[in-house]
């Protein structure tokens, strides 16, 4: 699927993550089990479809520690990407959005500190997550 195929909207709106980030695709599961109605998408950063993403919205290709939300024409990185997600999530996860009101360069400090790490915390994979076969919809360029 291209990037023309498929842009983000309001309704489907596209996480990008490290796809052999163990931590990355533990959370992008944890996201799955609670979006009961289908409303992400995801893609793995070093997959086509998340380099082009990157490079239509001149973000650099190489960067792949950070969570991206692409919603509509809005792109979203570190925390407040995560926060925006959790804000679609149902109840009680979208309380998390609360911690919108930390200063952005404070949570992103945090953000980058667990990013700096999440190899050496969580560990890696060799390779990006392969989707269930009833995933695989909900994966673009997978």
């Amino acid at each position: 699927m291209s990037l023309t195929d498929h842009k983000a909207s309001n309704e489907h709106p596209i996480i990008l993550f490290d796809g052999v980030c163990n931590l990355c695709n533990a959370s992008v599961q944890f996201i799955i089990k609670r979006d009961q109605q289908a409303k992400f998408r995801f893609a793995a950063l070093q997959s086509e479809f998340g380099q082009k993403i990157l490079a239509s919205q001149n973000l650099d290709t190489s960067e792949l520690r950070t969570f991206i939300l692409v919603d509509g024409d809005k792109v979203h990185l570190r925390s407040t990407a995560a926060l925006e997600v959790a804000r679609r999530m149902n109840w009680p996860w979208k309380l998390l959005y609360a911690f919108i009101i930390v200063p952005r360069p404070l949570r992103d400090a945090i953000y980058n500190f667990i990013s700096r790490n999440r190899y050496r915390w969580f560990g890696a994979q060799e390779s990006c997550m392969m989707p269930t076969p009833e995933l695989r919809a909900r994966f673009l360029d997978s």
